[in-house]
């Protein structure tokens, strides 16, 4: 019996997926360089992530969402813009139909950037 290989890129992780579904983890790493472009990508717990000083972010996709997580203070300071979605304290669910809120993913990055550079300085 064969064993799965754990994907050991962000390439890798994406390749496992159909292809609408790569697109959207595309759009999502795009959009997360963009708002943390000195964040290195990543495998953390299995998923996707990006790093500065610790993990600002982590990505998965299932079968029906992408899920989107931000940590616990992530999650807090952009609850109120969570209504259209399912969430809990540390993550939150982009269902696949629907186009993925690339200008929240964005903001949240760059809110945790910004806290990881100012835990730094501290």
């Amino acid at each position: 019996m064969m064993e799965k290989t754990e994907p050991k890129t962000i390439d890798e992780y994406i390749a496992l997926f159909p292809i609408k579904t790569q697109e959207m983890l595309q759009q999502i790493r795009k959009s997360i360089q963009n708002a943390a472009p000195d964040a290195v990508e990543v495998i953390s717990y299995k998923m996707p992530a990006f790093k500065q000083n610790k993990v600002l972010v982590y990505f998965a996709a299932y079968e029906k969402h992408i899920g989107f997580y931000p940590t616990g203070d992530g999650i807090e300071a952009f609850k109120a813009e969570f209504s259209d979605f399912k969430w809990s304290k540390g993550a939150v669910q982009f269902p696949l139909n629907e186009p993925l809120p690339l200008d929240l993913i964005t903001r949240i990055t760059k809110f945790k950037a910004e806290k990881d550079l100012e835990k730094v300085k501290k």
